[in-house]
């Protein structure tokens, strides 16, 4: 294995959700597997730095044994973007917003439900949790777990490509 660690980046809005959860998962799924030349991260569009994990999104990984508790958001930056080798955003409005402030990471920026599919704004969303209850965190855990264990191998092969 090289130096070089392929790099993953989950974005969303705030940072404290969906994100943050599909990070935790990765690296989850990641570790199990004994993958260790892969980092994710998490960043959000709207997000301001430092806050933590929400506290539902923190108790629904909690449930499946992912540990997100030390987790703080961090504003997305653009040059994030371009530091990232795979862009796994949640809604077509974070996949907009990255393009605008970096518009040349394109090739390598995906809505997370639509991937490996080009992006598309009429892909489908992985709808944020904020403010609803804890059910629905559980169930947006388990959505992005379910996306996450579909392409794990294509992460893993892109990274095995990459030289990482």
């Amino acid at each position: 294995m090289s130096d070089k660690h392929f790099k993953v980046l989950f974005v969303c809005t705030g940072n404290t959700c969906r994100s943050p959860m599909a990070e935790g998962i990765l690296k989850s799924i990641l570790k199990a597997k004994g993958i260790d030349n892969i980092l994710v991260s998490s960043a959000g569009t709207g997000g301001l730095d430092r806050f933590p994990a929400s506290t539902f999104a923190v108790e629904a990984t909690k449930h499946w044994d992912v540990d997100i508790t030390g987790h703080y958001s961090r504003r997305l930056e653009p040059a994030m973007a371009r530091e990232a080798d795979l862009i796994l955003a949640m809604a077509p409005e974070h996949v907009e917003y990255i393009l605008e402030k970096a518009p040349e990471v394109r090739k390598k920026t995906y809505l997370l439900k639509g991937y490996p599919r080009p992006y598309s704004p009429l892909q489908e969303r992985v709808n944020d949790p904020m403010g609803g209850p804890l059910e629905y965190y559980n169930q947006i855990y388990l959505e992005l777990d379910e996306i996450l264990r579909r392409i794990d191998g294509d992460i893993i092969k892109m990274a095995e490509s990459s030289g990482s």
